[in-house]
């Protein structure tokens, strides 16, 4: 016979955890499913393991999704001040780290053990390690085949995550339920992920893996609108180049935004117009262009670019055309290159897509033509940027939904 609770949560990440303390203080019978023996990696290995676990700024503009109002509810609901609260009541020391980022100053360990508390606090129940073979909806409920039992429940609350770091259990479960009840899907691909490049115009670049510094990164067009239109990135960021293409929070952030087959547009010397600086100096400065370049940027990267725009290294400014300065100047300020694709879930720090949101209610997360089955977390299609904002949407979308179960 089937053991009975009044909700189950597949999935014991941020936002499974979440849901079920809530529910379950609220006074409900909460039975908790993950498949694998250790709980809760994405928080352990967030933030080189002090767990990034919120952003102060955390807003609806700083989400994607392709029904970009729906994360309001929640977000609303359950902000960061309510999650520091928490953070607070444990004694967990943090600090804040860039641009509203909060970290642990000990260990991302403490989140989990604190949600685990809260979780104990509604006497939740536990299943892990525990596969569910299948979920059947009953006139009054669920059914969910499971290892170790059949369960009877009369809400299901799925938050299994998306396809982001399979070497830590990410599977497409969500997506197979959603599929098996008839809700939409908008197409999974990797985000928060370093991009590629290969071919001849990137065999300049290939030496300067290593090389880091700050620039502005945009894509997407300001004129793209309707259903499905890309949304316009733009941020100010470190870029990290790498032995395959491009990394560093600036690409990281861009390549939510970034469209296969599209550019993306790096300004390196942001603060500085290139060509006009060079122009200027044309005049009284007898220097080589890869010394005076140097000033200006690292020098393995000067000489990169300098052979990349077809300038010897010892061409000296003096030499040099107005108008092939302000080529260089563009090339360096407006340097649009097409990514050929990224490192794809095996870096991706979180998956794009997932369930439609126009499947679900924003204040309850609850699938509108399947009553009692929840979808949350990272699993929506709903995600932040980089820098605690997917913390913030898997507390908040887990509160929303353990607060109606």
């Amino acid at each position: 016979m089937a053991k009975q609770y009044d909700v189950v949560v597949i999935g014991a990440g941020a936002a499974g955890m979440m849901c079920a303390a809530v529910a379950a203080q609220r006074g409900k019978s909460v039975v908790l499913i993950d498949h694998a023996e250790r709980l809760a990696e994405k928080i352990r290995i967030s933030g080189g393991g002090r767990c990034n676990f919120t952003n102060v700024n955390a807003a609806p503009a700083n989400f994607l999704s392709q029904n970009p109002n729906f994360c309001r509810s929640a977000l609303s609901r359950y902000t960061p001040q309510d999650f520091l609260a928490l953070v607070k009541k444990y004694r967990i020391a943090h600090h804040e780290k860039h641009k509203g980022q909060l970290f642990c100053d000990d260990s991302s360990e403490q989140i989990i053990q604190m949600l685990r508390a809260e979780c104990a606090a509604g006497e939740v129940s536990w299943r892990t390690p525990c596969k569910v073979a299948g979920i059947e909806k009953l006139e009054t409920g669920f059914l969910v085949t499971a290892e170790g039992g059949d369960i009877a429940c009369e809400s299901v609350v799925i938050a299994t995550g998306g396809l982001s770091i399979p070497k830590i259990g990410a599977t497409d479960f969500g997506y197979r339920i959603a599929t098996q009840f008839g809700l939409g899907i908008v197409e999974p691909r990797p985000g928060l992920v370093p991009l590629t490049f290969d071919g001849p115009s990137w065999e300049a670049f290939v030496p300067l893996a290593g090389i880091a510094l700050e620039v502005e990164v945009s894509t997407g067009s300001a004129k793209a609108k309707g259903k499905g239109a890309a949304q316009r990135g733009h941020f100010r960021e470190d870029l990290l180049f790498t032995h395959r293409g491009l990394s560093g929070p600036a690409i990281l952030q861009i390549s939510s935004y970034w469209q296969p087959g599209t550019p993306i547009v790096i300004d390196l010397l942001p603060e500085m117009d290139v060509a006009e600086e060079l122009i200027g100096m044309k005049s009284t400065v007898k220097k080589q262009m890869g010394n005076v370049l140097a000033q200006w940027l690292p020098t393995r990267l000067a000489e990169g670019l300098l052979l990349a725009n077809g300038f010897a290294l010892d061409a000296r400014l003096a030499d040099m055309p107005d108008a092939k300065l302000r080529k260089l100047g563009d090339a360096i300020n407006r340097w649009a290159i097409v990514p050929t694709g990224s490192e794809g879930y095996r870096k991706a720090e979180v998956t794009l897509g997932g369930v439609d949101t126009r499947e679900l209610s924003q204040q309850t997360m609850m699938a509108n033509k399947v009553q009692g089955l929840y979808f949350i977390g990272e699993t929506v299609d709903v995600t932040g940027w980089l820098g605690g904002y997917n913390f913030q949407w898997a507390w908040a979308s887990g509160y929303v939904a353990g607060s109606s179960v």
